[in-house]
This record gives structure tokens, sequence and C-alpha cells, in this order.
């Protein structure tokens, strides 16, 4: 039976937040190559690789990240006895590290991470951007999880998963006003401008395909390739916009917007992309069953 020396973990902290082994040796007080030889110790006491060395660079493994996570939880423990005795305690807490893409609905997001924002034992990391550079992040074991209108394509050498957690029809929705009549679909496009979905997005390029098999060109007003902005959009706009209903959940409930035509063949979709690990956030695994099991029901 294998104990862990919390001496070498100590020092296998020091250099993975220095990212250097000459760093964390000169900080420690130690030559460079005892420090390397209590890190092997540590990784063969473990049974895993905790870095991998590029270019002279050491950058941690899976492994690492995650023995990075129980080290910095482990050390805090420490600080959180002499907080406890001092009377000024502190519970330790869990991370979850999740990305957004930047065209995602704010409201889906929320919905999706709603049971976790209220819990004490959990730290919330939000990173928001352009998928391809979530992606990144994803496969450096520096995010958990990403969330995606899209899914993405498996390979051998990412693995990624891509969890389809929920669907919904799109809706032109626009102000409601006084003397409203109802919205003719397609006749009133002729005549009535539109926000749209930028041409990246999988939900503008159905449209476009349905405007060409009803033979209409619509006045376009704005193109959009962020929710957020897409929501305000259509708050303030005189024509109506293209959007999933999630996006504006709040203005439909308050009747500042009305759905005036729903697309039950246009879908917009709602991903949660997962690298293939031998060690997966519980936290996430335990958030992401109830949307999987609601979605197969």
């Amino acid at each position: 039976m294998s104990f862990l020396n919390y001496h070498h973990l100590r020092y296998f902290r020091a250099i993975a937040h220095e990212g250097s082994l000459t760093k964390a040796a000169r900080n420690l007080k130690l030559s460079q190559s005892a420090l390397s030889v209590q890190l092997r110790s540590l990784e063969e006491s473990l049974g895993q690789a905790l870095f991998d060395r590029k270019h002279k660079a050491l950058e941690l493994t899976e492994a690492g990240r995650i023995a990075l996570e129980y080290a910095d939880s482990i050390f805090r423990s420490g600080e959180e006895l002499t907080d406890l005795l001092q009377n000024r305690a502190s519970r330790s807490r869990s991370f979850l590290r999740v990305g957004a893409a930047s065209n995602l609905s704010r409201n889906f997001q929320m919905s999706f991470l709603r049971p976790l924002v209220l819990r004490e034992d959990v730290e919330l990391i939000i990173h928001s951007g352009t998928l391809r550079e979530l992606l990144v992040r994803l496969q450096s074991h520096t995010l958990d999880v990403v969330l995606s209108n899209t899914p993405v394509r498996r390979d051998a050498e990412t693995g990624w998963h891509s969890h389809l957690l929920d669907e919904q029809s799109v809706s032109l929705v626009g102000r409601r006003t006084r003397g409203m009549k109802s919205f003719r679909f397609p006749e009133d496009l002729r005549g009535t401008p539109i926000v749209l979905p930028s041409l990246e997005s999988s939900l503008r390029a159905a449209f476009d395909m349905l405007m060409d098999q009803v033979g209409i060109r619509p006045i376009i007003a704005a193109e959009i390739d962020d929710m957020a902005m897409l929501r305000l959009m259509a708050r303030e706009t005189n024509g109506v916009t293209l959007v999933p209903p999630v996006v504006v959940k709040e203005e439909l409930e308050n009747g500042t917007l009305v759905e005036r035509h729903r697309f039950p063949q246009i879908k917009e979709t709602f991903y949660a992309i997962t690298p293939s690990r031998r060690f997966p956030n519980a936290i996430l695994r335990d958030l992401m069953i109830p949307s999987v099991l609601k979605k197969r029901g």
C-alpha cells in the first residue's frame, strides 16, 4: 500500500504554480536536481505522469491538473485549520470551470448552471469566447466543459463528446403594439424589416433556405452574431427578430415582446462539449445527468 508524501506534494504544487522547475527550486531553496528527484518520486507513487515536458517547458497532464486541484485543496484545508482555531473558519469548495460560446444564449447558460449557483460548496468559473478558443482551453484541461449551440467533430486526436442538452424551435418575435394585427407568414416579410443571426449561424442557413423556397427576399435590418445583442435589438426594432424563445424568455413572459410566428422546422440546439478523460469532474457529471435524461425522455 502506497502512502502520499506531503512534502513531495508541496514540491509538485510549487512547480505547477511556477510553471518551471528552476523557479520552484529557487523559491524552495533546493537544487534543481533534488527537486526533480522529489517530483519523480511523487509520480511513481501516484502511478501517473504529472507533467508533459515540451520544448523545455512543463505542462500539466490531465492527471497533473487533478493532482494540483487536490494539492491546492489539501493545503487550503491546512490554512482553514489555522483559521478554525483562530475563529476564522471558512469552508472548502470545489470548482467547475465552464467555457461558454459568446453567441450562446445567456438565459440557457443560466438555466443549465442554476443548480450550482446557490451551492456553497461549489465555485463556478465561467469564461466566454469563440468556440475555437474554448476548445483549446478544454484540450489543455483548463476548462471542464464548453457550452455551445453547435456540436464539434470527434476525432482520434481530441476525442470530444458533444452531449445534446436541449433543442427548441425558433420564432419571429416583435414588440407588442396597440392594434397589432396577426402576422401573415411569409407574405408580411416582403415589407417587414427583420433582424437575423449572422451568416455563420446554422439558424440563418436554415432560414435563408426557407426564404428561397417561398421566393421572398426579406428586408434585413441587422445581422448579429451575439445572442445578447440579438435580444436587445428585438426589444428596439420596429420589425421582427429571428430568435430562439429562450433568449427573450423574460420579454415574452412580461409581454414586452410577442411571438409572431414559430418555425417548427428550424431548431436551435444546445450542447455540452467534454473531452475523453480518465478523471471526469464529479460536479459536471452530476449536473449533466438530469439534462441528458430529460432530453432522452
